[in-house]
């Protein structure tokens, strides 16, 4: 995948900003909100939600009783994931008409993934924009994976109830789709399970008679509706990748790749 952001553990190598008012966790300048709305190539008309798209929720749980309130953009991450997951699967339906349900699935689920979202994020400089709250601040917030991720899907979620589905097919077409759709879709075509990373590590694994993976979940944060899981992939005693989803299964999908990623880099110039 073709990306200008670069990966490692659960944070994601964004550029600095150099600017010490963006690590302020007052409200968002309005300079900084034209920058982003340029490479967003949406001007917003209500610039509200574009700040709580921004804003983390350890900022929100930071203001004191004598302080304005704000609202963290965990609801917006909701909309933004439907929004997304909705308009990758028509994109992936009306573009590989002969593809099966199960093909299918596989495209849209690596187009909505955590961490192409998250590189989708930081190819947007997103971090940098991100309102945190001092905890989140020094423990690098700005990088982490998760963050980025989250403030991607807001931010769909913001440009929909902005402007309706039309803006956020643009976005998402122009930045998550479009650089990616087609390398995925030759995957699957010349391997015929592009998406099914278990099947594919446990195949990698008995090449290098390492054994069989195991997966262990080791957490999950949310309410029923909306949870999030958090697996361990190990063979043996050894720890290969963590991953998070939606559900176990997509977790595991993501522990799965993951590890992959790992013990089988992509060379460089493939």
């Amino acid at each position: 995948m073709e990306s200008s952001a670069h990966s490692s553990g659960n944070s994601i190598d964004t550029p600095a900003s150099s600017d010490p008012a963006l690590a302020d966790p007052g409200a968002m300048g309005e300079l900084e909100a034209t920058g982003l709305e340029a490479t967003l190539e949406h001007r917003f008309a209500h610039a509200e939600l574009l700040e709580r798209a921004l804003t983390h929720s350890s900022l929100a749980h930071e203001r004191g009783s004598d302080e304005p309130q704000r609202e963290d953009n965990e609801t917006l991450e909701f909309l933004g994931d439907a929004v997304v997951g909705l308009v990758a699967a028509e994109s992936v339906y009306r573009r590989y008409p002969e593809l099966s349900e199960g093909a299918l699935t596989r495209l849209r689920g690596a187009l909505v993934s955590r961490r192409h979202l998250a590189e989708v994020a930081a190819g947007l400089s997103l971090g940098k924009y991100l309102l945190l709250g001092r905890g989140e601040e020094r423990s690098g917030g700005r990088t982490k994976m998760a963050l980025l991720a989250n403030a991607m899907e807001a931010v769909i979620g913001a440009v929909y109830l902005d402007a309706g589905i039309e803006a956020a097919r643009r976005l998402i077409e122009a930045r998550v789709i479009a650089p990616l759709v087609a390398s995925l879709r030759e995957q699957l075509t010349a391997s015929g399970g592009m998406g099914d990373f278990k099947s594919a590590l446990q195949e990698l694994l008995q090449a290098r008679k390492q054994g069989q993976p195991e997966y262990r979940t080791t957490g999950e944060t949310g309410p029923d509706h909306y949870k999030r899981f958090f697996v361990q992939v190990r063979v043996g005693a050894e720890l290969l990748a963590e991953g998070e989803g939606r559900t176990r299964k997509h977790a595991e999908q993501e522990a799965a790749r993951q590890a992959i990623e790992k013990l089988q880099p992509v060379r460089e110039g493939e």
